[in-house]
């Protein structure tokens, strides 16, 4: 078949088409025409002329492809180019570039002209020869990861130490596991099934983690990587699982079930064992009923051969492998929850639904030789003490020098009605009793030594509570807790917002730890934290993050959250909504009571006398017939210059003082008149209180931006905006929505009544930061709009308003650009985002620095409506020339209570200068660029012609829910993050769709109010009301992730097992080893039932435990111990040998002496 030419002719026919006809081949050949402007592909068969009509695309490529024995081809032709010459040979290194692919086919092809259609936006408006900024970033910068999770888990209900690696793990209800080392080691791991982890086992000593679920499932983890991974899983189909038992040291592993049958796994295969212990052998006679799920499994610490099977009716069976039955059976009139061993091996103790503990001895199978009450009330005439509520567990531990350690949870008076939840530790005869703030799920004593047949020598018990982890110290009086170093107070107020700063000043975490070391509480444990496996990463990552929770209480925290840790730094009693700038340290919170916060950072203690309070009328309703006055401070769009809040508007307005002469103006909150003590720190500067109108509560504030240099805060709600200058402590502006728009609103409003009733909150805020690095980054909830649903219904046109909708404030951003269209000099302003998609410019007008700042008004004059966008307007930033973030002005940190002279100050208090375009970009006219972001849609503008040179679509079926302009290593990008669960990146100036990603569904408002993105590929959300999730999307992050996170597992050596002594190694004393390979392997067992369970294989087996992830360092080490080990054994071996030489020697000598003594002796003589 011949190939005939591809023809695109223009709609007069003309045709097009650049290059000469391929010749003539004998394989498949396809042309396609690809669109760069749409992305659309057109193909025909090589036996037909293919035509396209081209007078709406502005470039185009035709991509011929042939295949013919085994060689690809590809042919491009350029039919259309209207941007000149630069452009053309910037596409041409593009199709050479998809050309040199190593393995080249057609699908490549299409993807990469497709990638580079991207670069084309998808709406163009007004000419391009001057907006060619080069844009670095692409796709492949990017790659979307979890990092690591932070904070305490989530509904807790199980919990495991491994006493020689120091690891501790916590099983959650949604089957999450955490597992800790020492501080800053940390790491995370769900099951797929999310089913409730009902019990823990480590491997002790082999990296390796046994976790049983509520869907009877039993899973091996791998810790010997940095990402531990299920290497096995046993899933039985027939019986529930109630609980597990692995001895130290062995591969077999007992599980016991709701039906009362025992049944072992080898954890190296995970395959069960033919041996079964089944319930009506374990019991006999001794019962006639079932005696209920199995609630306790553990050999003899003295004798691995006998079994103890606690059952929850009441029955203990001491059970004997070898015979294959029950040896003792013990019976009590109550339920079990639980047993604890002596670690002799002669008696153990039972706990009880009652709130009573038996003692019992091995051999004495009537009644236990101890029954204790710990908590009942002791009766007269002997009676028997009341009941008291279950111990849920016991654990009974021994000192080789003391009394035993006998320590419960549970066992309280049912008269002790609201008291706390206990830990009782009972150590001789002191009794004492521990409260804790939340119910207890789980507790583990931690001991000396792995062997369960020496002296235990507790020194500390971990206490896991539904809300915190508690370690007690055991060896000082008083039982003191330790300091937890772990980030788990995240949740100590449920978290409302949240805000993310990668890459701040490097004095800023000094400072705020130093103020944060001294409040902290005294009296904790003064030695080492117990938990202390594992090693830190080796990351590279440098730069200083800071993440800032709010809380429902009003306290604000500041973290460190550098190298993927998080520790607490700071702590602040404010309120919820927030904008912080981190180069000057100043604060600004906004609390419910509709009241705002200005805060200074200082690192000295000062006595503020009066704290200077300013009260804010904003009441903006359209009703015709209330009065003129109520429409707001100012009857036009233009102030009069100059003009102050007190004198050009009515006096019922804003007021700097604390009497209102109106009377129906009446203030939500008070400030104390007392001279008010500050702690170094966050110190009160300014407060600012809207005050009731006509009997109506203020509109929550939903929109707060701070801007260090001006020396200005602005704040907005659903009535308008307020603006005040922290420095002269005055309000400067207290305008309407309305009337930000003068005499241009596009909307067609209808009048409204003033609400006769009080609204309901909007919810919870977002913190807002001021710029894309600090101080500009405002952002609204925008909770009055949104349902918990997010399924708002929206217009497509942003000229149509709902009758009963307001206008809300939505965003703010602070920046030095042009405010006006056509100017030709750089004016501070104050960019205002509303919540129907109208971006509106404020001009400052500031005095000079020095003496006259504290003297001269700023001056503010609205200039009009920039731009509209579909939806709430999210987020504004700033490009200059070449397309580089524009930081805004900031002030630098001073130290506010020490005085200096005026020259000295204004030089530490000097604005920096706002970066502009290069001098030497003469081809390029527009000095800036302002990226828009909203809900729907993103917009460039070209400033100061105020051209909207791009638009970009970003979402049609959802919204978004938080977007930020962040700086990448590589350029400057638009995060989004979507209602439907998609993260999105976005190039900037060109709108170019970089990364779309379904990361995850949105199920609740918690991940939509803490979501946000910052600087370097970094984001963050809280995943639960107790966890923080940090990811990254940065493809250099990820690659460098596996160097950050730290190591679970590290070589350690196993202690020694105890000294049994001469005369119990010579008679058979101490305790009796069990070879169970020989008695459950399938050579003497036999096989399980098939129907039993079913083996699910990992990705690996037990050598992949073994050697996953350890590197030969960690293979020598481990064949060091192991060998260590044997020589050890080997060691034992010859002194045994050795004993019993001596002493077959001296049995030796004794009896010839006798024989030589009695030789000559008759047979009467004896």
């Amino acid at each position: 078949m011949a190939n005939l030419p591809c023809k695109h002719t223009d709609p007069n026919g003309v045709d097009k088409t650049r290059g000469a006809a391929e010749k003539p081949g004998t394989g498949a050949s396809v042309c396609l025409l690809v669109c760069l402007h749409h992305a659309d592909t057109h193909t025909a068969a090589a036996s037909q002329h293919h035509q396209v009509q081209w007078s709406q695309t502005p470039l185009c490529v035709c991509v011929r492809y042939r295949k013919e024995e085994g060689r690809e081809e590809a042919f491009f032709r350029w039919v259309q180019m209207k941007r000149g010459e630069r452009e053309r040979v910037a596409w041409q290194e593009k199709a050479l570039k998809i050309l040199k692919m190593k393995k080249f086919n057609i699908r490549k092809v299409l993807d990469g002209l497709k990638e580079a259609s991207s670069s084309t936006p998808s709406v163009q408006v007004g000419p391009q020869e001057n907006h060619l900024i080069q844009e670095t970033l692409q796709s492949d910068h990017f790659q979307l990861c979890k990092t690591v999770r932070h904070g305490f888990p989530y509904q807790p209900s199980s919990m495991a130490f491994d006493p020689v690696q120091k690891i501790l793990a916590i099983g959650t209800q949604s089957g999450a596991l955490r597992l800790f080392g020492r501080p800053g080691v940390e790491c995370y791991c769900q099951h797929e099934t999310g089913a409730a982890v009902i019990q823990l086992q480590f491997l002790i000593n082999e990296g390796a983690l046994v976790s049983a679920l509520a869907d009877d499932s039993v899973h091996l983890w791998n810790l010997r990587q940095k990402r531990p991974a299920i290497l096995h899983s046993l899933k039985f189909n027939k019986e529930r699982i109630t609980f597990c038992h692995l001895p130290f040291q062995s591969k077999w592993l007992y599980i016991g079930t709701e039906r009362g049958n025992i049944h072992l796994v080898n954890v190296e295969s995970f395959m069960l064992s033919g041996y079964v212990i089944m319930w009506n052998k374990a019991i006999e006679l001794s019962s006639k009923a079932h005696p209920g799920p199995v609630v306790h499994i553990s050999d003899n610490p003295m004798d691995e051969g006998k079994l103890i099977i606690g059952f929850e009716s009441g029955i203990v069976v001491l059970w004997d492998l070898k015979s294959k039955k029950a040896d003792y059976r013990y019976t009590y009139d109550e339920a079990i929850h639980s047993v604890a061993w002596h670690h002799e091996g002669k008696q153990f103790v039972c706990s009880h639904s009652d709130g009573t503990l038996t003692i019992w001895n091995i051999r004495g199978q009537g009644k236990p030789i101890q029954t204790i009450t710990p908590h009942g009330k002791q009766l007269k005439d002997g009676k028997k003490p009341e009941p008291c509520k279950p111990i849920l567990k016991v654990e009974y531990k021994t000192t080789r020098n003391g009394e035993p350690f006998i320590i419960f949870s549970g066992g309280l008076s049912y008269d002790t009605v609201g008291r706390r939840p206990c830990l009782t530790v009972m150590h001789g005869k002191s009794t004492a009793v521990l409260e804790m703030d939340y119910p207890i799920v789980d507790f583990l004593t931690l001991c000396e030594t792995p062997y369960p047949n020496d002296f235990q020598e507790p020194y500390a018990v971990v206490v896991l509570l539904e809300k915190d982890l508690v370690v007690i110290d055991l060896a000082q009086n008083g039982y003191p807790i330790f300091e937890n170093p772990y980030p788990l107070t995240i949740h100590e107020s449920p978290v409302t917002c949240c805000e993310y700063f990668a890459d701040c000043p490097v004095d800023l975490i000094p400072a705020l730890y130093s103020v944060g070391s001294r409040q902290k509480r005294q009296g904790y444990s003064k030695k080492e934290w117990p938990i202390s496996g594992g090693n830190w990463g080796q990351g590279t990552q440098s730069y200083p993050e800071i993440i800032i929770t709010g809380h429902a209480d009003g306290t604000v925290k500041f973290w460190d959250a550098s190298s993927i840790m998080l520790q607490v730094l700071y702590k602040l009693k404010t309120a919820k909504i927030m904008a912080w700038c981190p180069e000057s340290r100043m604060l600004c919170v906004a609390g419910v009571s509709a009241n705002m916060i200005i805060y200074r950072f200082s690192k000295l203690e000062v006595t503020t006398e009066v704290v200077q309070l300013l009260e804010v009328r904003m009441q903006y309703e359209l009703n015709d017939t209330e009065s003129p006055d109520v429409g707001g401070e100012q009857t036009s769009a233009h102030p009069t210059p100059g003009a102050s809040p007190q004198t050009s508007g009515p006096p019922s307005h804003p007021s700097t003082s604390s009497n209102n002469s109106d009377g129906g103006n009446i203030p939500c909150l008070k400030v104390r008149s007392t001279p008010l003590k500050q702690s170094p720190g966050y110190q009160v500067d300014l407060v600012v209180q809207l005050v009731w109108v006509s009997g109506e509560p203020p509109q929550q504030i939903t929109s707060l931006a701070l801007n260090s240099s001006y020396g200005l805060v602005v704040f907005g709600n659903s009535n308008g905006l307020a603006v005040v200058d922290y420095i002269q402590k005055t309000v400067v502006l207290n305008l309407g929505t309305v009337e930000l728009y003068g005499s241009n609103d596009p909307y067609q409003r209808q009048p409204r009544s003033p609400r006769k009733t009080r609204q309901p909150s909007g919810g919870l805020c977002d913190i807002n930061e001021g710029s894309a690095t600090s101080e500009d980054r405002c952002k609204s909830p925008t909770s009055d709009h949104r349902d918990n649903s997010f399924s708002r219904s929206r217009s497509s046109s942003v000229t149509s308003i709902d009758k009963e909708a307001r206008e809300a404030i939505s965003s703010f951003h602070f920046c030095d650009t042009f405010a006006r269209k056509g100017d030709s000099t750089l004016t501070p302003c104050l960019y205002v985002g509303t919540s129907l998609g109208t971006v509106l410019v404020l001009a400052l007008t500031l005095p000079p620095a020095g003496e006259q700042r504290q003297l001269q008004p700023v001056i503010i004059s609205p200039t009009g409506m920039l731009v509209r966008l579909k939806g709430s307007v999210m987020r504004m930033a700033f490009l200059d020339s070449t397309g580089s973030l524009l930081p805004p002005a900031h002030e630098p940190w001073f130290e506010p209570n020490v005085t200096a002279d005026g020259e000295e100050r204004e030089k530490v208090r000097k604005r920096r200068p706002v970066s502009v375009s290069p001098s030497t970009s003469q081809d390029l006219s527009e000095s800036q660029y302002a990226v828009v972001c909203s809900e729907k849609q993103a917009k460039v503008i070209s400033l100061p012609s105020q051209t909207c040179i791009y638009k970009h679509s970003i979402t049609e079926t959802s919204f978004i829910l938080r977007a930020d302009v962040v700086q990448m290593s590589q350029g400057v990008c638009v995060a989004c993050f979507c209602a439907n669960g998609h993260i999105m990146t976005i190039s900037v100036p060109g709108l170019r769709p970089l990364v779309d990603v379904n990361y995850l569904p949105l199920t609740d408002m918690r991940i939509a109010r803490t979501f946000c993105f910052t600087n370097l590929g970094q984001a963050m959300y809280l995943c639960s009301p107790t966890e923080i999730q940090r990811i990254t999307y940065s493809q250099d992050t990820c690659e460098n992730l596996q160097e950050m996170l730290g190591e679970l597992f590290t070589p350690v050596e196993t202690p020694e097992a105890p000294n049994r002594g001469f005369f119990k190694g010579l008679f058979g004393g101490g305790a009796q080893s069990l070879d169970r390979e020989e008695l459950f392997g399938e050579t003497a067992a036999g096989k399980a039932s098939r129907s039993l369970a079913q083996h699910i294989p990992g990705p690996g087996g037990i050598e992949g435990m073994k050697g996953a992830a350890s590197g030969v360092v960690g293979d020598l080490a481990r064949a060091r111990i192991a060998l260590d080990e044997r020589g050890q054994k080997l060691g034992e071996l010859d002194e045994r040998t050795a004993a019993m030489m001596a002493s077959a020697d001296s049995f030796s000598k004794h009896a010839h002496e006798m024989m030589l003594k009695c030789k000559d002796k008759k047979w009467y003589q004896f």
